[in-house]
C-alpha cells in the first residue's frame, strides 16, 4: 500500500488541510472492511477499484466516484474489494461555509455524490484527476476545483475563530468547552453554533472525538495505557476507557485497528 500526502498552496492553505492519493495492490477477490473515523470533512476521487462505505445499517453502496464525506461523530464502516486507488483533500472545518452551502452538521456520518451536489465541476474534476499522469496534475485538477468551488459558493472567508478552536482541540483536547470559548474570544453559545456550522458537532463532541485519537495514539502497539496514561487524558478508569473505545471504533478496548 502506498500513502502519499501533499501540503496545499499557499492560496489554499486556509481551506485545505491536506491533500493525499493512496493506491493499494491486493490480491483479486480480497476483501478488506475498516472504518472511518474523520475530524473534518473530505473529497474523494475513486479512481480503481471497488469501494463501499455503509450509508444505512447493513447496507454498503458506492454513490458514486466523486465522494463527499462528513466528519464522523461515530465509526464509518467501509469495504474494498481488490486493488483500488483514490485521491481526495481534506476541507479545514473553519473554511467548511466557504465550499459547502449547507451547515456542516447535515453531513456529519454521511456520503453524498459530489456529482449530484455541485453537478458538471464535479463530474469535470473526476476526469481531470482520472486522466493526470502523476500526482501533481492530479493536485492541480483538485485545486482547480476548489478554487472554483468557493467563487461560486461566495461566502465569507474562513471562520478564524474556528481555525483557533481547530488548533486548540488538536493539541489540548482536555481543555473544557467554557475555557475554550474564553481563549477564543466567544461566548460558549455561540462558540456551539458556530462550531456546528464548522465541525458538524458540538464542542464538546469535537474535545471528545480528539481525546480519543488521543488515546488511540497513546496505546497503539500497548496492551493498555497506565493510569497515568488514562489521568492525562481525564479517562477516570478503565471502564470509561472501555466505553469510549466502544463508542468510536465498536471494538473491544482489547482488540485495536490502528
Amino acid at each position: 500500500m502506498l500513502s502519499r500526502t501533499y501540503h496545499p498552496s499557499d492560496k489554499l492553505r486556509p481551506y485545505i488541510r491536506r491533500f493525499y492519493v493512496f493506491e493499494a495492490e491486493l490480491p483479486k477477490g480480497a476483501i478488506i472492511e475498516d472504518f472511518l473515523l474523520s475530524e473534518t470533512g473530505f473529497v474523494r476521487c475513486l479512481l480503481k477499484g471497488e469501494w463501499t462505505g455503509e450509508t444505512a445499517p447493513g447496507k454498503f453502496e458506492m454513490p458514486g466516484r466523486a465522494l463527499l464525506f462528513g466528519s464522523n461523530a461515530a465509526p464509518l464502516k467501509v469495504r474494498v474489494e481488490g486493488s483500488f486507488a483514490l485521491a481526495g483533500f481534506a476541507i479545514r472545518p473553519s473554511a467548511w461555509r466557504c465550499l459547502a452551502v449547507k451547515p456542516h452538521g447535515e453531513f456529519v456520518d454521511t456520503i453524498r455524490s459530489m456529482e449530484e451536489m455541485v453537478g458538471i465541476r464535479a463530474t469535470e474534476m473526476l476526469k481531470a484527476v482520472e486522466a493526470a499522469p502523476n500526482d501533481a496534475a492530479k493536485i492541480a485538477a483538485m485545486e482547480k476545483f476548489i478554487l472554483d468551488r468557493i467563487t461560486s459558493v461566495g461566502s465569507p472567508e474562513p471562520d478564524t475563530k474556528m481555525a483557533e478552536f481547530d488548533k486548540i482541540a488538536r493539541v489540548n483536547s482536555t481543555i473544557r468547552v467554557d475555557e475554550a470559548a474564553e481563549r477564543i474570544g466567544l461566548s460558549t453559545r455561540q462558540m456551539a453554533r458556530r462550531c456546528t456550522a464548522s465541525f458538524g458537532l458540538t464542542p464538546k463532541a469535537v474535545l471528545r472525538r480528539s481525546r480519543f485519537l488521543d488515546l488511540a495514539t497513546a496505546i497503539r502497539g500497548f496492551s493498555s495505557p497506565s493510569e497515568a496514561d488514562l489521568a492525562n487524558l481525564r479517562f477516570y478508569d478503565q471502564s470509561h476507557l472501555t466505553r469510549e473505545f466502544k463508542r468510536f471504533t465498536n471494538l473491544s478496548v482489547r482488540q485495536p485497528r490502528f
